[in-house]
C-alpha cells in the first residue's frame, strides 16, 4: 500500500527533511515511525497523501506514482486515507456529530445512514454523549477523540496517525490502539507516528526511526 524507494525531499534552502529514504507497508500491516522533532516524520506522512512532491526517489501509494499522478486525481487518493492530524484540522463552529460527518460528505449519505455508522464510532471514543457540542467547547483531549472518529469512519485502505494518543490519558490511549489495531485486522495499512518509545512495547507492532531525515530498521 505504501512504497518508497530512495526518496528525499529537499526544502529551500538547501534543507534535507528525508535522505534517501526506502520503505515498504503492506496491506494490514501496523508500522510504528519513531524519532525526534525535526526527523522528518511529518515530511513522510505529508508525502503519503501528496500534500507535496518529492525531490528524487518515488513514492507509490496504493499503486499510484505520485510524482505522475493528475492533480484532479489526488483527491480521489485521499480518499483511501484516513488522517489523524495532530493539530486536529476540525471546524470549531460545528458540533462532533458535523465534524465526523464531513468524511462521508463525499458519499452522499443521508443523515440517518450517516447515524448509523457515526454513532457507534462515537460511542466507542465515549464521543456519543458530546455528539452535538460544538467542538470549540472541548477540551484538547475530546478534539483528538473527535479527529481519530473522522479518519477511522470511512474505513480508509491506509490510515497515518500524527501522534494520536499524545493528548490522552492512558485508558483513551488504549482505546485508540484498539481502534487502530482493529482497522489492521480488517486491512487497513497503518503507519502511526510517535515519540512514545514504550508504545511498541505496549502495542507491539513493526517499529522504524528516523533520525535526521535517514531512515532505519525499514
Amino acid at each position: 500500500m505504501i512504497n518508497f524507494e530512495r526518496v528525499g525531499v529537499i526544502f529551500p534552502g538547501n534543507c534535507h527533511a528525508l535522505r534517501d529514504v526506502s520503505l515498504n507497508v503492506a496491506r494490514g500491516e501496523f508500522v510504528y515511525v519513531l524519532g525526534r522533532s525535526g526527523a522528518g516524520k511529518s515530511t513522510l506522512l505529508r508525502l503519503i497523501y501528496a500534500d507535496f512532491m518529492p525531490t528524487c526517489g518515488v513514492v507509490r501509494i496504493a499503486g499510484n506514482d505520485i510524482t505522475f499522478l493528475p492533480r484532479c486525481r489526488i483527491p480521489y487518493l485521499r480518499r483511501q486515507i484516513g488522517i489523524i492530524f495532530q493539530d486536529y484540522k476540525l471546524l470549531n463552529e460545528k458540533n462532533v456529530f458535523d465534524n465526523v460527518r464531513m468524511a462521508l460528505d463525499i458519499y452522499f449519505f443521508r443523515k440517518s445512514m450517516a447515524r448509523e455508522r457515526i454513532w457507534p464510532l462515537l460511542k466507542q471514543l465515549g464521543l456519543f454523549e458530546l455528539r452535538d457540542v460544538e467542538v470549540k467547547r472541548l477540551s484538547g483531549g475530546e478534539k483528538q477523540r473527535v479527529a481519530i472518529a473522522r479518519a477511522l469512519v470511512n474505513d480508509p485502505q491506509i490510515i497515518l496517525a500524527d501522534e494520536p494518543t499524545g493528548n490522552l490519558d492512558s485508558a483513551n490511549a488504549a482505546a485508540i490502539m484498539e481502534l487502530l489495531l482493529r482497522a489492521q485486522v480488517k486491512g487497513a495499512a497503518v503507519l502511526m507516528v510517535t515519540h512514545d518509545l514504550n508504545m511498541p512495547e505496549k502495542f507491539p507492532a513493526r517499529a522504524v526511526h528516523l533520525d535526521a531525515g535517514r531512515l532505519e530498521n525499514a
